[in-house]
């Protein structure tokens, strides 16, 4: 019936009634969950739960936001709002044609609870319970845990897969048949060009091409380096400490003694370095590992004079790249070319799993190198050279960079606000640049051992690296936390986790 027969009229709208709600088949969406002004926020956390649940497994895709705007009813700034943030913290990614896709899924975690000396078992884990093997950072990724702050992988996320499709597609349109054969074990030209080119723009060495030596990252580059240096009757190469265990381990593995040398706030002590009595040193001169530490200008001068008395050093240039609060340090390659031998690789840009770094020698180790290279693999796979190669010359590779320097400083931001929240007895070191920062403890916390830490902390399913593995004389405990590779979600979480150890 129709009001003009008589019918009651509509009280659907009546004053006090409650106004509609819209919702979506996608998640069962309720804007009535929703809390008032925080749309954005509600609809990302929703999204990141359902994929933590499983509901949205990795590849799933998300709607387009102008359907899922008509269905919830709000504006499509709400929507772009809400992915930008899932983007944000690592957990979907923008795929052009093919939409919004979840590319990561967070880790899931119980409540935090203050620890009790009786959570930690006496020894705790295995990994911590004596000094590190060769296989220990092989089992520290294969240890199962929550959270990973683990130091030395960038954000993994945020690899640029479809940029890097485009390139490969293009580079095997224009391949002959004879490009598949074996090739030359330096490397292919257009990476060893696009490399020198690289080299030049983003850290002042001038090189040519023909200088520059393609391998599989800078553990190979330190094999090789080991095998030219036994050659010519060079049997230490002296390292900074603390640095890299991993580099250690390589040098020792090689049959290198790696006699320490301490650092301080300019970087190595070159006063040291000359008692040693070593022909040779490891350095991380732009960022020192794992202390964060630039090598000063007048440490680089006394490392010049060094290098005068016939002395040859190592530069690992291994994150150089990635700044946030400083300028660009010129590498020592570019104003010593021949007492340098300079090893970079895309680790640190890309993904590990690539294996494609770059050595440049002395003039008077080269024909060395290249015969080590020849007779070790006869060179890198051609097509990944190929494909990096592209990339760096078509710009892809440096507005890569860019992205990876806007999420990693907000990820670096996450976990210094973290520390000051939940660690404020800690000192942080190397914040301005890298992967990673180093902390240390003062008062009650530097009477336990850096490793009993570690170990409680993956007890507690929280990964984390003792300063002490990565030294060889005793230094104040702490720990080297990686940010770029977690969400800032997870860094929070972590280190509030470590708050909880820390006495």
């Amino acid at each position: 019936m129709n009001r003009s027969n008589g019918s009651p009229p509509d009280r659907s709208k009546a004053v006090g009634a409650p106004e509609p709600t819209a919702a979506s088949d996608f998640l069962q969406l309720n804007t009535a969950e929703a809390p008032r002004g925080g749309m954005a926020d509600w609809l990302a956390r929703q999204v990141r739960r359902a994929v933590a649940d499983g509901l949205l497994p990795v590849g799933s895709r998300l709607p387009a936001t102008r359907v899922l705007a008509a269905e919830l009813g709000v504006s499509r700034g709400v929507i772009t709002e809400a992915y930008r943030r899932l983007t944000e913290d690592g957990h979907v990614a923008g795929r052009g044609r093919g939409g919004t896709v979840v590319v990561a899924a967070p880790l899931t975690s119980p409540t935090i609870r203050a620890a009790k000396a009786s959570d930690v078992p006496s020894g705790g884990s295995p990994l911590f319970r004596s000094p590190p093997g060769t296989d220990v950072f092989d089992a520290l990724r294969a240890a199962p845990a929550r959270i990973d702050l683990s130091p030395g992988l960038p954000d993994l996320a945020a690899f640029p897969r479809a940029a890097w499709l485009r390139a490969e597609r293009s580079v095997l349109a224009g391949l002959v048949p004879s490009d598949f054969g074996y090739g030359d074990p330096r490397g292919t030209p257009a990476l060893r060009r696009a490399v020198a080119r690289w080299l030049a723009r983003n850290r002042g060495i001038a090189a040519d091409p023909d200088e520059v030596l393609v391998v599989a990252g800078t553990a190979q580059a330190l094999g090789l380096l080991a095998t030219v240096l036994q050659g010519v009757g060079i049997s230490r190469v002296a390292v900074e400490d603390p640095c890299s265990l991993g580099l250690r381990q390589h040098l020792r593995v090689s049959g290198l003694q790696a006699p320490p040398v301490p650092v301080d706030a300019d970087g190595i002590r070159v006063d040291a370095l000359r008692d040693t009595g070593a022909p040779a040193v490891l350095l991380t001169p732009a960022h020192q590992f794992p202390t964060g530490v630039v090598l000063g200008g007048g440490r680089r001068r006394e490392l010049a004079r060094w290098t005068r008395d016939g002395g040859l050093i190592i530069e690992d240039d291994y994150d150089a790249e990635h700044r946030y609060d400083r300028p660009p340090v010129p590498a020592l390659r570019s104003t010593l070319p021949d007492r340098v031998a300079y090893a970079g690789s895309v680790s640190k840009l890309l993904a590990p799993a690539l294996r494609v770094g770059w050595l440049l020698a002395p003039r008077t180790h080269h024909a060395a190198l290249v015969d080590a290279k020849r007779f070790a693999d006869l060179g890198n796979a051609a097509l990944p050279q190929l494909v990096l190669a592209r990339l760096m010359e078509s710009g892809d590779l440096e507005r890569h960079l860019r992205l990876l320097r806007r999420r990693h400083r907000a990820r670096r931001d996450a976990m210094i606000e973290a520390i000051r929240t939940h660690l404020p007895g800690a000192v942080v070191h190397g914040a301005a640049a890298g992967l990673h920062l180093m902390v240390t403890f003062a008062h009650r916390a530097a009477d336990r051992a850096d490793t009993e830490l570690a170990a409680a902390a993956l007890e507690r399913g929280v990964k984390v690296q003792p300063l002490s593995w990565h030294a060889q004389r005793p230094q104040p405990p702490g720990l080297v936390l990686g940010y770029a590779a977690s969400t800032p979600t997870d860094i929070r979480e972590g280190v509030a986790v470590l708050g909880t150890l820390v006495p």
